[in-house]
């Protein structure tokens, strides 16, 4: 085994605007939720400390925006991330199908070992709203990702623990491929770390 005691791992969040990328992000970091939210601008992040597997880890969670006009931008927040949140909201189609663009683009610039999650967002909103059919939602991951890509659905405003969970499963994976990958084959994490709190910067994106 390979691995130290600590580990630090960036983390992308990415997705249409309004489906609750910064919601989802906040609900984790702080257990609270605002309905009022506004959209990102450019992207934002916050830092978490938690401890898995014997290994102390911190995760940078970049929120990016989900604007059309701020698609250029993108490479610049998700280049050297360990690990991807693919959001979409299950009360819209649109939202999911758009979901593509960015799956496409993280693998034409991003390496296979990346950890990639899919999150649907806005549970609480199924029963009436719901567009996107949950066996839908996994037949295209199992077909576009493979089998082994997590999809959740969850609920930034009404979350049951689900989204901790989310979390815990991908910081498992990394500390996971840390330990065991050779040497030479691990990423070292390119970003500066900040104390665990918001940046200055917008943090936004919820349920618009």
């Amino acid at each position: 085994m390979y691995a130290s005691s600590t580990l630090e791992a960036k983390v992308v969040i990415l997705g249409s605007q309004g489906v609750g990328k910064t919601s989802l992000v906040v609900r984790y970091i702080s257990k609270t939720f605002s309905p009022n939210s506004t959209s990102t601008i450019g992207a934002s992040f916050m830092t978490k400390k938690l401890t898995v597997d014997h290994c102390k880890v911190r995760l940078q969670i970049w929120d990016t925006a989900g604007q059309e006009r701020f698609r250029a931008m993108a490479p610049m927040y998700y280049r050297g991330a360990q690990a991807a949140l693919l959001v979409y909201d299950l009360t819209s189609q649109e939202s999911f199908a758009e979901m593509h663009s960015w799956i496409e683009e993280l693998k034409r610039n991003m390496t296979e070992d990346l950890v990639i999650v899919v999150v649907a967002n806005k549970l609480d909103l199924a029963q009436t709203r719901r567009e996107v059919p949950l066996e839908q939602a996994r037949e295209y991951v199992t077909r576009v990702l493979g089998p082994e890509t997590p999809l959740y659905e969850v609920s930034a405003k009404d979350d049951d623990g689900t989204i901790e969970d989310i979390f815990l499963h991908l910081t498992h994976a990394l500390v996971e491929r840390k330990q065991y990958l050779p040497r030479d084959r691990k990423r070292q994490p390119t970003m500066t770390i900040v104390e665990d709190t918001p940046s200055n910067s917008s943090l936004c994106c919820g349920y618009l």
